[in-house]
């Protein structure tokens, strides 16, 4: 089953979905205020990665309710390496202000080690970042605008099972051509919106305490058009949809099941593959670099590896057409949470 959302409030007066299932557009209008649980249940995040061939940056800004995260990491695909900036803060409980909407209110954030903002502009989203300690003192500045035409993007609602007060409603955002650059270390890297894109992930919720997901994305051009895709499970009860999207020149296909198949004992190092229930989308990933971080307090735990590398198969659109990739620069990770 594959219900497609409608128009209205996400959540009724008792803190419940409304509607489950999937959309195009920010059809379901959350509002904090709305939440009927816990403070520290409460998750909520922006989270931007841009590539560019041979090297990209990831961005993100969360509030957790009992701790907010200011990040940073920036990746080098010729040594391979990721280096990676985070600052934790204690208790921010909803005062980081994060947007209500993914396309309206801008995120701004301010500390001693980092300063972080996501501004919305005229045609699209203006990041920009300035981290003197990166990299040890390397320090890391930039400013990127990502384009934003008319185009479809990945919605899904989804409740948790036996917690009537959870969900999760989350927004991801392809294939926006990126123009800026970034200085690390010194030394200047330049995004050329023929060649970098990026991806935003947008989620607010209210999520159970024991929680694996997978999760994969990858944009770029396949046959001379804006391509790619949004993969992933783990996240609540998608009997009534899955996340699963491909999207082509702006428009979305959307898809049943994907499944990862992830190489036991490794994440980098031998190759992950993707099937699907209905054989419309089939994949091969070339690991290349693992971005992981473990923190394990028995109470508390988040043990994350987020790959990047490339992709190669195929995808079966909802008109019956096949489209060949080759090579395309995405990730795919696995996140094991108890928060």
């Amino acid at each position: 089953m594959q219900h497609e959302m409608t128009n209205g409030d996400l959540l009724d007066a008792k803190g419940h979905l409304v509607e489950r299932g999937w959309a195009r557009s920010e059809v379901r209008s959350y509002r904090r205020s709305a939440i009927r649980a816990p403070w520290f249940r409460i998750k909520e995040w922006d989270y931007y990665c841009v590539l560019a061939g041979d090297y990209g940056i990831a961005m993100v800004v969360a509030d957790n309710g009992y701790m907010g995260l200011l990040g940073t990491t920036w990746f080098d695909f010729t040594a391979p390496k990721a280096t990676e900036e985070s600052i934790v803060t204690a208790l921010p409980r909803g005062r980081m202000k994060l947007p209500e909407s993914a396309d309206t209110g801008d995120i701004v954030q301010h500390h001693p080690k980092i300063d972080i903002s996501f501004r919305h502009e005229p045609g699209g989203r203006r990041l920009t970042l300035d981290c003197p300690d990166f990299g040890k003192g390397a320090g890391l500045k930039g400013e990127i605008f990502l384009s934003q035409p008319p185009m479809d993007r990945m919605v899904i609602a989804t409740p948790f099972p036996d917690a009537p007060r959870a969900f999760y409603y989350n927004q991801k955002i392809n294939c926006m051509p990126a123009s800026g650059g970034v200085t690390v270390g010194g030394k200047s890297f330049a995004f050329d919106p023929a060649s970098a894109v990026g991806v935003l992930d947008w989620g607010r919720g209210v999520w159970t305490y024991d929680n694996t997901w997978y999760w994969g994305s990858a944009s770029g051009l396949v046959g001379g058009k804006p391509f790619g895709f949004n993969i992933g499970y783990g996240f609540g009860d998608t009997s009534a949809a899955s996340e699963n999207m491909v999207f082509v020149d702006g428009t979305a296909h959307k898809l049943d099941q994907v499944t990862f198949h992830i190489p036991e004992g490794t994440f980098d190092g031998a190759p992950w593959s993707f099937s699907s229930n209905d054989g419309r989308f089939e994949m091969r990933f070339e690991p290349i670099i693992d971005r992981s971080s473990a923190v394990d307090l028995k109470i508390l735990r988040s043990i994350q590896h987020q790959v990047f590398g490339r992709f190669s198969g195929h995808v079966v659109l909802d008109d019956g057409s096949r489209l060949e990739v080759t090579d395309l620069l995405g990730f795919a990770e696995e996140v094991k949470n108890r928060w």
